[in-house]
């Protein structure tokens, strides 16, 4: 029997001590955290700007441009398509652009807003070369539509964004810093107090999925809303 203890406390101290592994996880986390940032800012390059600029916005709008010739000038469909195109196009940019990395959701909303504002201009300068029209909108209704059309392009990017993001923050999540007291407070009351601090932590992450699905869902419809208002 004194044998069979001796090997169970020998096991035993093999294992470290739970809040020592824990506070060196999260210290090898912020160390990670630290050189992500470190690599995002060696990434940061002006070469490296121009690049992502070429890919995400004038790619983009070539298309778009693009699709809008097809459409009204080639062969004269229903515009109704060109709307769809012009909503579902700028995803997969937006997608991929926050999947890859980090980034600053901000700067990019406002060139996707840029993106947006040309890509109706020229859709509009190659309507108006065709049928001799100007192309600036000429009253207040043409004028509401205009802004319709890319804040639906917007929209559309935005949502894009988002799932890249969540897609990329899923993948590379750390604790670089404790989670807000008055959340954490509010799920341990929910689960009154039975939850372990991981499943605490799990459950927000959850949370924070949750809602970023949400918000994503609601920059789909008001993509869709702003750019098929026109024909329902």
């Amino acid at each position: 029997m004194l044998e069979k203890v001796k090997e169970l406390e020998d096991k035993l101290a093999e294992y470290q001590d739970p809040v020592e592994l824990k506070a060196r996880v999260e210290e090898l986390e912020s160390l990670l955290a630290a050189e992500r940032a470190q690599v995002a800012i060696r990434l940061a390059t002006p070469w490296r700007v121009l690049a992502d600029i070429g890919q995400f916005i004038f790619i983009p709008l070539a298309l778009l441009l693009l699709a809008h010739a097809l459409v009204t000038v080639v062969y004269d469909i229903n515009m109704l398509y060109l709307r769809i195109v012009s909503m579902v196009l700028p995803l997969p940019f937006g997608i991929y652009l926050f999947k890859t990395r980090q980034r600053s959701i901000l700067a990019w909303f406002m060139g996707t807003a840029v993106l947006a504002v040309a890509s109706v201009i020229g859709m509009s300068a190659i309507t108006g070369w065709v049928d001799q029209t100007p192309v600036l909108p000429q009253s207040m209704v043409e004028w509401r539509e205009f802004i319709e059309y890319a804040a639906s392009i917007t929209f559309s990017f935005l949502t894009g964004m988002l799932l890249g993001g969540m897609s990329y923050h899923r993948k590379h999540r750390v604790r670089t810093k404790k989670e807000p007291p008055f959340l954490m407070a509010l799920v341990a009351g929910f689960t009154k107090g039975k939850s372990s601090p991981k499943d605490i932590q799990d459950t927000i992450k959850k949370l924070e999925e949750v809602g970023g699905s949400l918000v994503a869902a609601g920059t789909t419809a008001m993509s869709i809303y702003t750019g098929l208002k026109g024909f329902m």
